[in-house]
C-alpha cells in the first residue's frame, strides 16, 4: 500500500533550538513512526531512516536541490544543488584536485607541517582546548592552503565558515513557509562581503597569472583558451568549501577523540596502535556525522520511496546523522564502539551528488589525530568541563578540554 507523507501531529510541536542543541531524540521517534515525514519547522519532507536516505540518494527520480536557508546562503549555482550540465561541470572543476591518488600526491607535505605547528603552540602546556586549538585551526588552514588562500589567517577562516553556518542552517519556517530569523542570513552576508573582498583580488591575479591552487584551476580548466569561468559562476561553490569542506575534518575529528573518551580501553589501542585511527574516525563519522542535515534531494517526477508516494518536486531533507544512528544498521547506535563491523555509512552522502572531499576530509582526520598522538599520547578529557554538542545541519562538540602530564 502506497502511503502520502504524513505530518505527525506531534511535530508541530518542535522547534529549531530543540534540533540544534538535540536532534536525536526527534528522529529517533520519526524512524519508528514515520521514516519519511514532514516536519513543519522545516517546511520539508525530512528522511531519517537508513533505508530511505539510501532509496532517495540512489534513485534517479530525485536530483539535487538546495535548502531555502542554503540557498539564501550560498546563492546559485552552488555545487550541491543542481544538476545536469551544471552540475556536471562543477564537478568537473572540483573533483580532480580531490581524486584520492592526486591527494596522495601531497597531502602528507601539506598536513603534517600545520598539525605540527599548531600542537608546537601548546604541548607544553599540559592542558588545551582542542575544537579551538587544534582541531579547526588544522582543517581550516590545510583546506584554506589548498584553495590557495595562504593570506587568510586560520581565525579569519574559522570566523567566516561559523558565520556562513549560522545563515546556512537557518532553517526555521513558519506555516507560510517564511524565515522566523533573518538576523542570521545578516550574519552570513557580512561574513561573504568579507570573502569576496579578500577573494576578488586573488581571482583578479589568477584570471591572468594561474597557480597550482584549487580555485585558479577552477577559473581555467576545461575552460576554452583565453577563457575563464565567471567568478559569480564559481562563488557559490567557494561558499559551500568555505562552510562544508572546512567544517567538516574539524569536527570529524573533535567527535572521534569525544568518543574516544568514552572507553579508555579503546583510547589506548589508537594511541598504541597507529593503524587503528582510520577505523576510529570511521566511527566518529558515524557516531557524530559532521553533516548532519544539510544535504536535500528533490523529485524530478512523481515517484515512491520505501512504500510512500512522492509528488514532483518534492524537496526531502536527507539526516545522515540520523540514518547513521538507524538500530536496523547498527546495535547500540548511540555508542561509540570502535570494534563494530565496517558497514559503510552515510557521513558523506550517497549516489552522485556525495561529498567530493570524502578521501581529503578522511586523510586530514588521519594526519592530525596521528601527530596528536604522537606529541600528546597521555591525553585525558578535562571532567570539569562538559562536552556540548551543538548544530542540526552541521554537528560536532563546540569545546574539548583536556589535559595531560608533561
Amino acid at each position: 500500500m502506497t502511503m502520502q507523507i504524513p505530518t505527525l501531529e506531534w511535530t508541530r510541536e518542535v522547534t529549531m533550538e530543540q534540533l540544534e542543541r538535540n536532534p536525536y531524540p526527534t528522529y529517533e521517534r520519526l524512524r519508528k513512526e514515520a521514516p519519511l515525514a514532514h516536519l513543519p519547522i522545516l517546511g520539508a519532507a525530512v528522511a531519517t531512516s537508513l533505508e530511505t536516505c539510501r532509496a532517495v540518494g540512489a534513485s534517479p527520480d530525485f536530483g539535487g536541490i538546495i535548502t531555502p536557508a542554503g540557498g539564501r546562503t550560498f546563492g546559485h549555482p552552488a555545487v550541491i544543488g543542481v544538476n545536469g550540465e551544471v552540475h556536471a561541470d562543477l564537478r568537473s572543476m572540483v573533483d580532480p584536485a580531490l581524486q584520492p591518488s592526486e591527494v596522495d600526491r601531497w597531502i602528507e607535505d601539506l598536513v603534517r607541517p600545520i598539525a605540527r605547528s599548531y600542537l608546537e603552540k601548546f604541548e607544553d602546556d599540559g592542558a588545551a582546548e582542542l575544537v579551538s586549538q587544534y582541531f579547526e585551526p588544522v582543517s581550516v588552514r590545510a583546506l584554506g592552503d589548498s584553495m590557495g588562500l595562504q593570506s587568510i589567517s586560520s581565525d579569519k577562516l574559522r570566523e567566516w565558515f561559523h558565520a556562513l553556518s549560522v545563515s546556512f542552517t537557518n532553517a526555521g519556517v513558519d506555516e507560510n513557509g517564511e524565515f522566523l530569523d533573518h538576523t542570521r542570513f545578516e550574519i552570513g552576508d557580512r561574513a561573504k562581503a568579507e570573502i569576496r573582498a579578500a577573494v576578488d583580488p586573488l581571482l583578479d591575479k589568477w584570471t591572468t597569472d594561474p597557480e597550482d591552487v584549487w580555485i585558479s584551476h577552477w577559473l581555467h580548466d576545461g575552460m576554452p583558451e583565453g577563457q575563464t569561468r565567471d567568478r559569480d559562476y564559481i562563488y557559490p561553490t567557494i561558499y559551500v568549501f568555505l562552510l562544508g569542506a572546512m567544517q567538516e575534518p574539524g569536527h570529524g575529528m573533535a567527535s572521534t577523540m569525544v568518543g574516544l573518551f568514552t572507553d579508555q580501553e579503546q583510547l589506548d589501542a589508537v594511541v598504541d596502535e597507529p593503524g587503528l585511527i582510520p577505523q576510529a574516525i570511521a566511527e566518529g563519522m558515524r557516531w557524530t556525522s559532521p553533516i548532519w542535515s544539510a544535504s536535500a534531494r528533490v523529485a524530478l517526477t512523481d515517484t515512491e520511496v520505501s512504500g510512500f508516494h512522492i509528488p514532483k518536486d518534492t524537496v526531502i531533507i536527507q539526516s545522515y546523522g540520523s540514518a547513521n544512528h538507524d538500530e536496523a544498521g547498527w546495535d547500540a547506535p548511540s555508542t561509540y564502539d570502535l570494534r563494530r563491523k565496517p558497514l559503510p555509512h552515510l557521513a558523506f552522502g550517497f549516489g552522485n551528488h556525495a561529498c567530493a572531499g570524502i578521501y581529503f576530509a578522511n586523510q586530514v582526520c588521519r594526519i592530525g589525530l596521528e601527530e596528536l598522538f604522537e606529541s600528546i599520547p597521555n591525553l585525558e578529557r578535562d571532567t570539569d568541563s562538559d562536552v556540548e554538542f551543538w548544530g542540526w545541519g552541521f554537528r560536532g562538540p563546540k569545546e574539548l578540554h583536556v589535559t595531560w602530564e608533561v
